[in-house]
């Protein structure tokens, strides 16, 4: 953030010259000083004087432009940069607005455990199957969890290149399209991608969807839904709303920064370039897309 500022810093000192150069360049033509270049064209008396003047107003002319060109798009490059940086200020906030939320969590959790140890005769046992709990999810747990959301992501790539080759999924009427989407076909689309995928499969309920897995002795649930984006691309994006790793639910933060490190979502633009999606819904076991044609 100090080096982008400093950037900036030294943008505005270098549009400064550029300001006054352009001001300049427009306070001659509000003055009316180019006014007597064109009409010195009209007291020429040999066409070689008049081609050479007009070469002449040619040459003004275009360092005019030039130079007022170069000033817009300094300030507007300045202005595109300051916009980024208040987004990435913006960003700071909510990530350290969310961290004092999880440490708060964490240590009212902490509170709430000690009070339910205190005068427990098995506190010391307790609190060691917690350690373990908790080494097992840092040592293992979590690269399992990435491993899965890893293969989600490659799979949802490959997603719109399967609805292409399973046209029954896919219905038109005019210019609206609507793709439909089984859930046990997707549990097939899935295995046919991952060997992860056959102790892994996705339940479609009302408006939400959950996939569940069990391996060895590690079992994980995520629970979530589906919006639309339209920018930057427009497509379907998949929330996490639950993450439970051998049934004890994982914070936000650690949902949050899978759904941002992989990405689930769908992009009717990989069918066709001029599809866009209106609206998603998960209903009868099946993931519903609406589509329309974008001119």
């Amino acid at each position: 953030m100090s080096g982008a500022e400093a950037e900036l810093h030294e943008q505005e000192l270098h549009i400064a010259d550029k300001r006054e150069q352009a001001g300049e360049v427009l306070r001659a033509y509000y003055m009316g000083e180019r006014d007597s270049l064109y009409s010195a064209l009209l007291t020429m008396k040999s066409w070689t004087n008049f081609f050479r003047v007009l070469d002449y107003i040619d040459i003004i002319v275009s360092q005019d432009k030039s130079t007022l060109s170069g000033y817009i798009d300094q300030y507007r490059g300045m202005q595109d940069n300051y916009k980024e940086l208040e987004s990435k200020q913006a960003e700071l906030a909510e990530m350290e607005r969310k961290l004092i939320e999880q440490r708060e969590r964490v240590l009212a959790l902490e509170q709430s455990v000690d009070g339910e140890l205190s005068g427990r005769s098995d506190s010391e046992r307790i609190r060691l199957m917690i350690q373990e709990l908790t080494s097992f999810w840092e040592t293992a747990g979590l690269s399992e969890v990435r491993e899965y959301f890893k293969a989600l992501s490659a799979a949802m790539g490959k997603l719109p290149a399967w609805v292409q080759d399973n046209k029954e999924m896919l219905e038109v009427k005019g210019f609206n399209y609507t793709i439909r989407v089984p859930e046990a076909k997707l549990n097939e689309f899935l295995r046919e991608q991952d060997e992860r995928f056959n102790n892994f499969a996705f339940a479609f309920e009302d408006d939400s969807i959950t996939a569940h897995g069990k391996r060895d002795n590690m079992e994980i649930s995520v629970k979530g839904h589906y919006s639309i984006q339209d920018e930057p691309t427009n497509g379907i994006i998949f929330h996490v709303d639950e993450l439970l790793f051998n049934g004890f639910a994982l914070p936000d933060t650690t949902r949050d920064s899978l759904e941002e490190e992989f990405d689930l979502g769908f992009y009717p633009e990989l069918i066709l370039s001029f599809l866009k999606a209106n609206a998603v819904e998960v209903k009868d076991d099946e993931l519903v897309i609406k589509l329309s044609v974008s001119f």
